[in-house]
C-alpha cells in the first residue's frame, strides 16, 4: 500500500476549532477538551479521565494535528483501533496502525509512510509498540505527542489489567519531552495513582471531566426468573433495537442466546471459548447490522464505539462497579436515552465471592471491598446514580431522575425484629443452610427435608408468618449485603458474622429495603429512538436517510455508523438541507465527508419519499493510498 501524500490535514496557523470544524464538523468543545488540548499543545503531559462518549480521542488526536511528527496512540485492542482509523481517514486524516493482525506487506507500507513523515497519526498495540523494531521506527521519526488510551489497563488494580501497560514507561525513558497523555473513562483511586506512578507523571495536572452518563437509566430488578424477565424488558422497551446482554459464564452464554433465538431476537454468543472467526463474525455483524444482540461475557466490548446501542442488560452482575461503569457505558454512545438493566440476586454475592479464593490476602481484601461495593449499590434505596458516582469520588451529585430508585422511591421498613427471627433460624439450623431452607423453617412449612432433619420442631419453625417467601428470601439478601451474615462459598449455607450478635441481644436495630412489587414505573422513554422527536414527514427522511446509509456502508463493507451517526441523519431530517453550503453547518458533517457524501445526500433529501434507494456519493473509485481519505466509523462526538 503506497504511503499518502505529504502535509497533513491540518493547515498552517489553524486554531483547535479550525480544526474541530474542517475535519470533525463541529462548532464547538465540550467540557474541559479545549483547556486539555491547549495544555498538550504547548507541550505539557496530562491524565485525562473522561466518561465514556465525552470525546477522549479529540484531546489528542488535535493536538496531533497541530503539533509537528507524528501522534502514536497505544491502544490494546485491534477493533477499537481500526474503527479510530478509519474513522480519521473518513474525516481525510493520515492515519494508519501497527497490530500483530496485519498482513506483513501492509505492516510495512505503514513503516515507510511513518519514516517518510507521511501520517498524522499511529495506532500501535503495546506489544507491537514494545518490540526494538518499532522503537526504532519512533526513533527516526519526530513525534508529536504519545498518547496512552484506555489507561486504566496499566493498573494491577484495574479491571482490564495488561501486563504489557506497564512497560510503557520505556517511552519516557527513550523519548524525554515528548508530550504523553493517559486517557480512560474508568479509574478509581488506586487506579489513578498507579497510572501517574508507572508513567512517571506526577507533575501532569489531571482533567476529570467527571464520570456522569445522564443518558443512561439505572435499574436494578430482583433476580426471579431471569431468563423470561429479560424478554419482558426487551420485549417492552426495546423491541427492535441493538444492545448487549452481559452472563458471567460461556455456558450462560449460549443458553442466554439460544433463548433470545427461540423467542424471536437476533442474538449471537461471543466469549473466548470461542474460535476466533466465529468471535469476528459475531461482532462484524453486530457493528454492521441493525437490532442485532449480542449476548457475552467480559470478552465482548472493549473499545466497540457503536453508537446506537440502547441497552446493557447484565443477567449476573459484574465483578465490581469498574466493570460495571465500563461495560453499561457501552451503551448510548450517541447520547440519546439508553438503559442499565441488572437482575440480582444472593447467588451473585456468592459466585463473586468465590473468585477471591486464590487471591493473594492483600488482593483479596481490595476485591472483597469492590464487591462490597457492588453490593451496596445493588441493595441501595438511594440514587443509584449517587452510589455509582460516589464511587468514584464524586459524591455530590443531586438524585438524578433517571434510575428506578428515583423514579420510584423504595419503601424501607424496621427489619429489627424480622431480623432476628432469621438469624436465630440460622443459628438453630447449625449455620449451614441456605436461604430456601431457612425459609421453610421460618415460613412453618414441614417438607420432607425439614422433618427428616427435625427442624420442624425448632422454636424458629413456623415463626415468621408475616413475610412470604420472596420477602423472606429479601431479608436474607440484605443482611449477608449489609455484613451481618456471611455465605459459605463451597456449600452454599449462611452462617452468622460478629454483627449479628448485637440484633440479636437487641442492641442494634436494622431498617431493610421493601421489595416493590410489579411492573417498575417508569416515565415514557420513547426518545430512546433517535428519530423519536421527529414529526412523520421528518421520520419518513429519516428512514430514507438510513436506508441510504445502509446501502453505503454495504458498498463499502463497513458498519453504518461510519458514515455518519443517527445524531447527524436527525440533523439532516430536522434541518433538510438543500444546497452544499448549508448542508456543512450540520453537526457531524466535515470537510471530507461534505466532499464524500453532500451530492449523494442532497440527493436523498430532495427526495424524501424513495426509501431503500441506494446513491452513491460518486462513482465508485480506486482505493486511497494508505493515510488518504478512506470511508470509515465516524468521528468522536467533541
Amino acid at each position: 500500500m503506497p504511503a499518502a501524500p505529504s502535509g497533513g490535514v491540518a493547515a498552517g496557523g489553524e486554531s483547535p476549532l479550525d480544526v474541530l470544524r474542517r475535519v470533525f464538523g463541529f462548532d464547538a468543545f465540550r467540557g474541559q477538551q479545549q483547556a486539555i488540548i491547549d495544555h498538550v499543545l504547548a507541550g505539557g503531559d496530562a491524565v485525562v479521565l473522561m466518561p465514556t462518549a465525552g470525546g477522549k480521542s479529540l484531546c489528542y488526536q488535535i493536538p496531533a494535528l497541530l503539533r509537528p511528527g507524528l501522534g502514536v496512540v497505544v491502544s490494546p485492542l485491534v477493533a477499537l483501533m481500526k474503527d479510530q482509523v478509519d474513522a480519521l481517514r473518513q474525516a481525510g486524516v493520515r492515519a494508519a496502525a501497527l497490530n500483530a493482525l496485519q498482513p506483513p506487506a501492509e505492516a510495512a507500507a505503514t513503516e515507510r509512510a511513518a519514516r517518510a513523515a507521511a501520517l498524522d497519526l499511529l495506532y500501535v498495540a503495546p506489544e507491537r509498540l514494545l518490540t526494538e523494531r518499532c522503537l526504532d521506527l519512533l526513533s527516526h521519526c519526530r513525534i508529536a505527542l504519545f498518547a496512552i488510551d484506555e489507561a486504566h489497563c496499566i493498573s494491577q488494580w484495574g479491571h482490564d489489567f495488561r501486563p504489557e501497560y506497564q512497560k510503557l514507561t520505556v517511552l519516557r525513558e527513550r523519548f524525554a519531552g515528548v508530550p504523553l497523555i493517559a486517557l480512560t473513562a474508568t479509574a478509581d483511586e488506586p487506579t489513578r495513582k498507579d497510572i501517574v506512578a508507572q508513567l512517571r507523571l506526577g507533575r501532569a495536572p489531571i482533567f476529570a471531566a467527571g464520570y456522569d452518563r445522564p443518558n443512561l437509566y439505572y435499574r436494578v430488578v430482583d433476580k426471579k426468573s431471569p431468563l423470561e424477565q429479560l424478554r419482558r424488558f426487551l420485549a417492552n422497551e426495546h423491541p427492535e433495537d441493538a444492545g448487549i446482554v452481559y452472563c458471567f459464564t460461556r455456558r450462560a452464554v449460549e443458553e442466554t442466546a439460544g433463548w433470545l433465538t427461540v423467542h424471536g431476537r437476533e442474538a449471537l454468543p461471543y466469549h473466548a471459548g470461542l474460535d476466533a472467526a466465529t468471535r469476528e463474525r459475531h461482532q462484524q455483524r453486530f457493528l454492521r447490522e441493525e437490532g442485532v444482540v449480542v449476548v457475552a461475557t467480559i470478552a465482548f466490548g472493549m473499545g466497540i464505539d457503536k453508537p446506537n446501542v440502547r441497552f446493557v442488560a447484565h443477567l449476573d452482575p459484574p465483578k465490581n462497579l469498574e466493570a460495571y461503569y465500563q461495560e453499561t457505558g457501552r451503551a448510548g454512545r450517541d447520547g440519546l436515552p439508553a438503559d442499565a438493566w441488572m437482575t440480582y440476586g444472593i447467588g451473585d454475592v456468592m459466585n463473586l465471592l468465590r473468585l477471591l479464593d486464590d487471591a493473594a490476602p492483600e488482593r483479596r481484601l481490595i476485591e472483597r471491598r469492590k464487591i462490597d461495593a457492588l453490593v451496596g449499590y445493588c441493595e441501595t434505596t438511594a440514587c443509584r446514580r449517587q452510589v455509582l458516582l460516589g464511587y468514584f469520588g464524586e459524591r455530590d451529585h443531586p438524585p438524578c431522575e433517571n434510575c428506578d430508585n428515583c423514579r420510584a422511591p423504595p419503601e424501607s421498613w424496621d427489619g429489627t425484629v424480622s431480623a432476628q427471627k432469621a438469624l436465630s433460624a440460622i443459628y438453630r439450623t447449625g449455620q449451614r443452610f441456605g436461604t430456601q431452607h431457612l425459609a421453610d423453617v421460618l415460613l412453618g412449612n414441614a417438607t420432607e427435608r425439614v422433618c427428616a432433619l427435625g427442624h420442624d420442631r425448632l422454636k424458629t419453625f413456623g415463626v415468621g408468618a408475616e413475610l412470604d417467601r420472596k420477602g423472606w428470601l429479601s431479608v436474607f439478601r440484605q443482611l449477608v449485603a449489609q455484613g451481618i451474615v456471611k455465605p459459605d462459598l463451597a456449600h452454599g449455607g449462611l452462617s452468622l458474622a460478629p454483627p449479628a450478635a448485637d440484633i440479636l441481644r437487641g442492641a442494634a436495630t436494622i431498617r431493610l429495603r421493601r421489595e416493590k412489587k410489579g411492573a417498575m414505573p417508569r416515565e415514557s422513554r420513547s426518545g430512546a429512538s433517535a428519530a423519536a422527536t421527529l414529526d412523520p414527514a421528518e421520520r419518513k427522511l429519516f428512514e430514507a436517510l438510513r436506508a441510504w446509509r445502509l446501502g453505503e456502508a454495504r458498498r463499502q463493507e463497513m458498519p453504518p455508523y461510519v458514515i455518519f451517526h443517527d445524531t447527524t441523519l436527525v440533523e439532516l431530517a430536522r434541518r433538510r438541507p438543500d444546497s452544499l453550503a448549508a448542508l456543512s453547518l450540520v453537526p457531524g458533517v466535515g470537510r471530507s465527508k461534505l466532499d464524500r457524501y453532500g451530492r449523494a445526500l442532497i440527493a436523498v433529501l430532495s427526495k424524501p419519499a424513495v426509501v431503500g434507494t441506494h446513491t452513491s456519493a460518486a462513482p465508485d473509485e480506486p482505493s486511497p493510498p494508505l493515510g488518504a481519505e478512506r470511508a470509515a466509523p465516524g468521528p468522536a462526538r467533541p
